[in-house]
């Protein structure tokens, strides 16, 4: 196997390559998958390049940590949290980030609705699903993610556009990816929040309309 590209814009070439190889693979536009550069715990020095590349969407996992690094940066950034999201931080979720892809109890999506009437900004949603149904990781179980979406519909006046996983590391990753396909199928959600730096292009092969890609993208940096 070759060495990893030596630098961030290498790397993150190679990873938009990838991606359409994947997505040409399975019979799919490469513009049918957004990649989230997960910039999360990266140094400044590691995402600039990125950034300057032309990257424009990235995922962070805390509220805090996204508004020291994002805040004063502005212009045509979209940010995703991808991290688990406590309900006294919901107010200041719905105020930065564009898309929320961890809603995964009944009391964030009454906290959630009622942030986004007071505040007037309707962040994209996506319900995260424990595909694993492991007891460490946030996300609703497979059995009852069906009840969840339907309670955030009629009860909450939500409407998210999509489902998000992250499957155990010991096991292969397509049958969760399958499974997730499946769920947001017969709920008549579009988008599949899915695949990591190890496996994204196994989520495209079942459906990945967006990959959370960080180490693979900004590579070896000193």
């Amino acid at each position: 196997m070759a060495d990893p590209p030596a630098g961030p814009a290498q790397s993150y070439a190679a990873v938009v390559a990838r991606i359409a190889r994947a997505a040409q693979a399975a019979g799919r536009a490469a513009s049918d998958v957004t990649l989230v550069a997960v910039s999360k715990q990266q140094p400044w020095e590691a995402i600039e390049p990125v950034l300057a590349a032309g990257q424009k969407v990235f995922g962070e996992n805390r509220v805090q940590e996204a508004q020291d690094r994002w805040a004063a940066r502005g212009g045509d950034l979209v940010l995703h949290l991808i991290g688990p999201l406590q309900t006294n931080k919901a107010a200041d979720a719905v105020g930065f980030f564009d898309v929320i892809e961890t809603l995964d109890r009944e009391k964030l999506a009454r906290v959630l609705a009622g942030e986004m009437a007071r505040q007037g900004r309707t962040p994209r949603l996506y319900v995260q699903v424990n595909s694993g149904e492991e007891p460490q990781k946030a996300g609703v179980a497979p059995a009852e993610a069906d009840a969840f979406i339907a309670a955030c519909r009629k009860t909450y006046g939500l409407e998210p556009e999509g489902l998000m996983c992250i499957p155990p590391l010991a096991e292969p990753p397509g049958p969760h990816f399958a499974l997730l396909a499946k769920i947001a199928a017969r709920n008549g959600l579009s988008k599949l929040s899915m695949g990591m730096s190890d496996d994204f292009e196994t989520a495209i092969a079942f459906g990945a309309t967006a990959v959370r890609v960080g180490s693979a993208v900004y590579g070896a940096h000193g």
